[in-house]
Formats: structure tokens, C-alpha cells, sequence
């Protein structure tokens, strides 16, 4: 099967800059691995040393979040699409709450 796999920004220097790919596979699992041979490197950011997805990273099927599904199991189809959300957090630090002059 082929997918499309949406890359974000962060990952994209393993694609040369390519914000979506297109990959082999029968499982999201089989995806990411032929990610990998595909562009070298990429897989570090998404596993741990385990082969473990890091905490961190979201991967979608369809919209739907595959920890719900069969994880690294789930099956894919022609045409699905795949994505990767690393989670994000940010603002300074004791800023919670804080309002602008603005009130916003």
C-alpha cells in the first residue's frame, strides 16, 4: 500500500524539506520503517532506543490517533494519510494567567 505521510517542519531536514511523502507499507509501523530507509536519520527522532515511539510524537491515520487503534499495528490502505505531530509546549515560564494591557 501507499501512503501519504505529512511530515512537520521539525523532520523536514530528513526529507530535504519535503512537507509530505509518499511511502510502502501494510501497517503504520511497516510506514515508518520504510520512512527510514527512505531518508536515514528520521527514525531517531520518532523511537526511542527501545523501538518505542517517543512520548512525544503523535501519529495520525486518517485524522484518527493510532494509540486508540492498534498503535504501530493499525492497518493502512492506498491513499490513507499518515501524521506525524511531535507535541509542543512553550510560553515563559510564571506567564500563566498573565493578561496583556489588552485584556487579552
Amino acid at each position: 500500500m501507499s501512503v501519504e505521510v505529512r511530515i512537520p517542519p521539525v523532520l523536514r531536514r530528513y526529507t530535504g524539506g519535503a512537507p509530505t511523502v509518499t511511502v510502502a507499507g501494510a501497517t503504520v509501523g511497516q510506514v515508518l520503517e520504510n520512512l527510514e530507509r527512505a531518508f536515514p536519520g528520521i527514525k531517531a527522532q520518532l523511537f526511542d532506543g527501545e523501538g518505542r515511539l517517543h512520548r512525544f510524537i503523535n501519529i495520525y491515520r486518517n485524522g484518527e490517533d493510532i494509540r486508540y487503534l492498534a498503535q504501530l499495528d493499525t492497518p493502512v490502505a492506498d491513499g490513507d494519510v499518515i501524521a506525524i505531530l511531535p507535541a509542543v509546549a512553550g510560553g515563559a515560564p510564571g506567564c500563566a494567567g498573565r493578561r496583556t494591557p489588552t485584556g487579552r
